[in-house]
């Protein structure tokens, strides 16, 4: 039998009058790798945060190794071989592998580099990884950090690790090398929590499921003995409908096309590289590429929040005419009464004012025009409780503060409301980025309710098996070139994932 590596014993974490996690118990075993799933809310990363060492629990007991311990500090958590590895890496870009890996550590002022390099190249061999310990971080992918900071936690010791979200930003072929990975660790004996909502990838990778909902546990199973619509009951209380409607587009008309554009940022680097396409009303064009490739520039530049060098942006509305949007502003956008709504990757920054309530926030597009933008007049209010209601958001009421809501809450609030400024050009950025499946599967419904009004949907994903059940066309993006445009109904995750390492620029 497997020893156990942690034991839960009525975590109990409260944050105000939220309870976060409600008396759960769970047990971690060496030798194992073992999936936490939940809806959003239902207190996964904070009970992973108090194993961790980052929140310490209000009641309730932790056991490492069979022996009770109080970790109120990730430095508490290192000596039990405890170590997470969180979704938005904690590096110093200017520095090497070897560098950061050993930042934090004590012992003598003058580091012996190749001493160090030695331990981590000992490290990558034993576990299968790839990595050049005197390559700086800024010249990494993203695979390449989420080893770095793998490989940190090994170097201090960790033999329990837990991975929050692991292949979120990864390609298919990048995933399979970290599955590799974590199945060699786990031959080792290490002891692997992931959290994700992938259940495929949970399905493939993992030894047993726990779940939990509204912050309890409700229960633990076997991986052999689950499926996708088992652990999905489990995680919602109810049997959901999982399927992905994709109709065929029902004669698209062209909204936007986007000509040869090019983007510089404020550093001089190029962001987009002359990206060519068209978008069409009642399709949904996906558009895929690993972290940084240019999607969020291409956005971005659309939206008129960033400068376009040169190219052009023309939209076509419906029964109107022909607008150029190179030069505009997004407020200048807003005055020409253009119909597009943007969903930006960064909820709290771009798209919402997290110190003000959903009432306000569903304003906040009228504000300088001085009316509602609504056609049927609803209230803010009411929009704001339409959109708790549909969505199911879980908040106190629709005057808490958005900022005080869970990040999948806060998105479902912002896609909610761009959705419901009946756009004519619809663009989201990864818009279903730390939803639960069941809200995932209300938000590819909704999408697919914008394609059928005839709606142009730009929908920037990183899980490719999304892009190909939702989208007719996949726009692949690699250094912010476009490096491939394919039928999704036709394509492979293998060929788009080639394309996502590709950007042409030696053919």
């Amino acid at each position: 039998m497997q020893k156990n590596a942690i034991e839960l014993r009525g975590i109990t974490k409260r944050f105000g009058k939220v309870v976060a996690n409600d008396r759960v118990d769970l047990t971690i075993r060496y030798g194992e790798i073992l999936a936490i799933l939940g809806e959003n809310g239902s207190g996964k990363t904070t009970l992973m945060n108090v194993i961790s060492g980052i929140y310490y629990p209000d009641e309730g007991q932790i056991l490492v190794n069979d022996e009770p311990v109080s970790i109120r500090s990730p430095r508490d958590a290192f000596p039990l071989g405890i170590g997470m590895i969180h979704q938005h890496f904690k590096l110093v870009d200017v520095l090497t592998a070897a560098e950061n890996i050993v930042l934090g550590l004590p012992g003598s002022t003058k580091l012996d580099i190749a001493k160090v390099a030695t331990r981590i190249n000992h490290l990558t061999e034993k576990y299968g990884f790839e990595l050049d310990p005197f390559k700086k971080i800024y010249e990494m992918s993203v695979s390449e950090k989420q080893t770095v900071e793998i490989v940190k936690m090994l170097y201090r010791g960790a033999k329990i690790l837990i991975l929050d979200e692991p292949t979120a930003v990864l390609t298919p072929q990048e995933t399979r090398r970290l599955f590799d990975v974590l199945r060699n660790m786990r031959a080792a004996g290490n002891a692997i929590v992931i959290i994700t909502h992938k259940l495929n990838e949970v399905l493939e990778l993992s030894d047993r499921v726990s779940v939990l909902r509204k912050g309890a546990y409700i229960g633990s199973v076997d991986t052999a003995d689950a499926s996708i619509a088992s652990l999905t009951e489990m995680m919602v209380g109810r049997r959901v409908e999982l399927d992905i409607e994709r109709i065929p587009p029902a004669d698209p008309v062209k909204r936007l096309t986007v000509d040869d554009i090019s983007c510089v940022n404020q550093d001089g680097v190029i962001t987009l590289d002359h990206v060519k396409f068209e978008a069409m009303g009642g399709e949904i064009l996906g558009i895929a590429g690993v972290a940084g490739s240019g999607q969020r520039d291409l956005l971005e530049a659309i939206a008129g929040l960033q400068k376009v060098e040169s190219g052009s942006i023309l939209y076509d509305p419906p029964n109107a005419p022909c607008e150029d949007l190179t030069k505009l502003s997004a407020e200048e956008i807003s005055k020409l009464g253009v119909k597009l709504s943007f969903v930006p990757e960064d909820r709290l920054g771009m798209g919402l004012v997290g110190p003000m309530d959903m009432v306000d926030n569903m304003m906040i597009r009228s504000y300088k025009k001085g009316n509602m933008f609504w056609v049927d007049k609803r209230s803010p209010r009411t929009l704001a409780e339409h959109i708790i209601s549909e969505l199911e958001v879980v908040t106190p009421g629709v005057s808490t503060p958005v900022g005080r809501l869970s990040g999948g809450n806060v998105q479902k609030v912002l896609v909610g409301r761009e959705i419901a400024s009946n756009p004519t050009v619809l663009m989201v950025a990864y818009p279903v980025r730390g939803l639960d499946i069941n809200s995932s599967y209300t938000i590819y419904n909704l999408l697919n309710q914008q394609k059928k009004r005839g709606v142009a949907v730009l929908c920037v994903g990183e899980d490719l098996d999304v892009l190909l059940a939702l989208c007719d066309r996949i726009m692949v993006m690699c250094g912010g070139r476009v490096t491939g445009i394919v039928d999704a109904r036709t394509t492979t995750k293998e060929a788009v994932g080639m394309l996502m390492m590709h950007d042409g620029r030696d053919d």
